[in-house]
């Protein structure tokens, strides 16, 4: 059987609809495919073999779905305990667009639990690892999607990102992962963690693949009370618009708050390798300040833990979802209250533990305008810092991740450690910006680095057009392996 699955999304849609493309065969090409690697990797909680339909649509374009995304008929566990039998009753908004538009899902991919973690350690249904490096993690929360992607299981695939949890594992996995405006893409069906920072976005192997699921997910929904009502933007035929006149019009800014001490030399070397490739090209670029940066990750671990309590509520083994049976945790309890507890403490992991207690903690009396009033405040100034900044600049660059992809394990007993793997992705979602991040090469242990461009509010086709020419211009050499075989 021929490697369709090296195809990208977009070569798919092209012979299938010229029918230069078996549908069964490329089902089959990418299942086999998953079959001989995932067992390796853990990308995929559940798959979708025996239930996808071929249909006589022109389309027939495969996609994985993060387990925070609901489908309908299909589990959505959120990598959790307290889901690990849920059957979602409805779907997703995303899945409805996706679907009446000729896509078709492979399969959930796996997660940090509940979206809360930076390396896709967290989930109950194992770790998922690096393709580049078995022994290494592939970046969180997305991770499942990521590697998905990466290794060629799949084409594309939906993700969310509350602090970094495209970007990031897109970062650390070698592939283009983009987070929109906040408002941009509906929040209807997706399982909420901290809903002001929740945003679904998208990974593919190439911008113009990022592209297609983007436009066909970018649209106003009147179920989400935050979906911005806005026309629906043809980002693919944008792309093929960029033009040599438009790209040396734009000004980019370089933050200096984002290449601080304790950045890898080599992450900070490959950046500023782009940027001087830019600056060649006839783009200006200039130094910018954000200097409310330094607060954002204390902001973030104020306010995202504070809504996660808050949304996290419900699993209490009443309405679905696991429940404990009926032991005694305390004589001085109803049977109601020992139910509630037993449950969420056997349901709900180490770190969503962690997290619940520091939100309840800062929204307690006593403690809310200490530390989730001035949380907001502080928010407030980095998104003025952003606006400020994008009225002298077009774009801005930064690295997306401070270090390249960490060992299993190196982090996940150190929790600040670990949140300080954010650091660069975090600002972004304070302030509902669009951002995106592409690769750019390699370190020495050739694994992938990642370059973030973050542009101002519902500039998605001006972000997306400086990273088509980056990808189109800027050369380096792919490397491949066993899970990562490249176009053949």
């Amino acid at each position: 059987m021929k490697n369709f699955y090296t195809l990208t999304l977009n070569e798919i849609k092209q012979l299938v609809q010229k029918k230069e493309l078996s549908k069964k065969e490329l089902l089959e090409s990418l299942f086999q495919r998953i079959d001989k690697i995932d067992k390796d990797l853990n990308a995929f909680i559940s798959l979708f073999k025996e239930e996808i339909e071929i249909s006589d649509s022109k389309n027939f374009l495969p996609i994985a779905v993060k387990d925070n995304i609901c489908i309908k008929g299909k589990k959505t566990t959120c990598g959790s305990k307290i889901l690990e039998d849920y059957v979602s009753p409805y779907n997703a908004s995303v899945i409805e667009y996706l679907k009446n538009e000729g896509f078709v899902f492979v399969g959930k991919t796996n997660m940090d639990e509940f979206a809360m973690g930076s390396s896709t350690e967290t989930s109950y249904f194992g770790y998922t690892k690096n393709p580049y490096d078995l022994t290494r993690i592939p970046g969180g929360s997305s991770g499942g999607s990521a590697v998905a992607v990466a290794s060629y299981e799949v084409p594309v695939a939906l993700g969310s990102d509350t602090g970094g949890s495209i970007r990031q594992p897109a970062a650390l996995c070698g592939v283009v992962g983009v987070k929109p405006t906040y408002g941009r893409v509906s929040r209807y069906g997706l399982v909420a963690f901290a809903s002001s920072l929740d945003q679904i976005g998208v990974f593919a192997r190439n911008v113009l693949d990022a592209a297609i699921v983007l436009e066909n997910i970018c649209r106003y929904d009147e179920k989400d009370s935050t979906s911005i009502n806005l026309a629906q933007e043809k980002f693919t035929e944008e792309l093929c618009k960029t033009d040599e006149d438009f790209i040396k019009s734009l000004t980019i800014g370089v933050p200096k708050e984002y290449f601080i001490e304790g950045i890898q030399k080599e992450i900070k070397d490959k950046i500023y390798e782009v940027i001087n490739f830019l600056s060649n090209q006839g783009l200006k670029i200039e130094e910018v300040s954000l200097p409310n940066t330094e607060y954002a990750v204390a902001v973030y671990y104020i306010i995202a833990p504070s809504e996660a309590s808050s949304n996290l509520a419900r699993y209490d083994g009443v309405k679905y979802g696991y429940k404990s049976e009926d032991k005694i945790v305390s004589y001085s309890q109803s049977k109601m209250i020992n139910m509630y507890l037993l449950t969420r403490k056997e349901g709900f992991g180490s770190e969503v533990k962690r997290r619940i207690m520091l939100g309840t903690y800062s929204l307690s009396s006593g403690y809310y305008d200490a530390y989730y009033l001035k949380a907001q405040k502080v928010r407030k100034l980095i998104f003025d810092d952003f606006i400020n900044v994008f009225n002298k600049v077009d774009l801005l660059i930064t690295p997306t991740s401070p270090t390249t992809a960490f060992k299993i394990g190196e982090k996940i007993n150190d929790p600040l450690k670990m949140y300080l793997s954010d650091i660069f992705t975090i600002p972004c979602n304070l302030a509902g910006l669009p951002g995106m991040s592409i690769p750019c090469g390699y370190d020495s242990n050739n694994l992938p680095i990642g370059l973030q461009i973050l542009a101002p509010h519902f500039k998605e086709t001006k972000m997306l057009k400086l990273a088509y020419f980056i990808e189109k211009n800027f050369r380096f050499k792919k490397i491949t392996n066993e899970y990562v075989v490249g176009e053949q």
